[in-house]
């Protein structure tokens, strides 16, 4: 299937690594033009040469910055002369339980996770015509908070929420927004969230007798799935929250 990314530009955040950097591969694989964005510079710099410095551009900086937005669209603009949308990606909050966590831990996420990934889809929602799309890396917790992760059990569910009023306002201008709900991908965030327990390998087992499929996703699968969502071959996809999990979630 051709999926109708051939030069068409995205802006893909928190793409240095994890399911913001394979999504990046997967729409430059298909033929894309990506902005990369990562809070370090050599972190960037590195993504880019990866994915190719023809198919992509870089920018070091935080989705908590208020600039952020402004600079990002800019950039595609500029670098490869259009923009068509935006993944907005960010690890995770530190995990914790309610006793755990401090203001200063939740102020901090939600300027990240929550009000950076609002500003990007507002600042994006003006400036894409008909056929833009607007994508959300989320995850699981929209549905049922995950055991040991507070924070993002409180803000994902909300901006699951922001994504579908967005997605109402926007359809009658042809600009689409989606959301993708990962599960048990083996990143780099989901090992670290395993070896907090005294048996990592265990706890992957366990986690993984849980899952339909019987095994962790990978970042490539997850990236994939993106790369569709985002592209005109998704023409009538919007509003939806799509899990990415191997079956975890049982409910319709």
């Amino acid at each position: 299937m051709d999926l109708g990314l051939k030069d068409r530009v995205y802006v893909v955040t928190g793409a240095t690594r994890g399911l913001g950097h394979a999504s990046a591969r997967a729409l430059v694989a298909e033929g894309a033009k990506v902005v990369v964005t990562g809070r370090k510079e050599d972190a960037v710099a590195e993504a880019v040469s990866a994915l190719g410095p023809d198919a992509a551009a870089g920018v070091a900086v935080d989705n908590a910055d208020p600039a952020a937005a402004e600079r990002l669209i800019a950039t595609a603009r500029e670098r490869f002369g259009r923009f068509d949308g935006v993944l907005v990606s960010v690890g995770g909050p530190p995990p914790g339980f309610v006793a755990d966590t401090t203001d200063e831990q939740w102020q901090a996420a939600f300027d990240s996770v929550f009000l950076g990934a609002v500003r990007l889809a507002r600042a994006a929602a003006a400036e894409l015509g008909e056929g833009g799309v607007i994508g959300f890396v989320l995850s699981g917790s929209v549905h049922e908070p995950i055991p040991g992760l507070t924070i993002s059990n409180g803000l994902r569910p909300g901006l699951a929420g922001f994504a579908k009023s967005l997605a109402d306002e926007l359809g009658p201008r042809g600009i689409r927004v989606v959301g993708l709900l990962p599960g048990r991908v083996d990143t780099d965030r989901v090992r670290e969230l395993d070896s907090l327990s005294a048996d990592p390998e265990a706890t992957r087992q366990a986690a993984e007798s849980r899952i339909p499929l019987r095994r962790y996703g990978t970042p490539e699968e997850f990236g994939r799935t993106a790369a569709f969502l985002l592209s005109p071959a998704a023409s009538y996809i919007t509003g939806v929250m799509l899990p990415v999990d191997g079956g975890s979630r049982h409910g319709f």
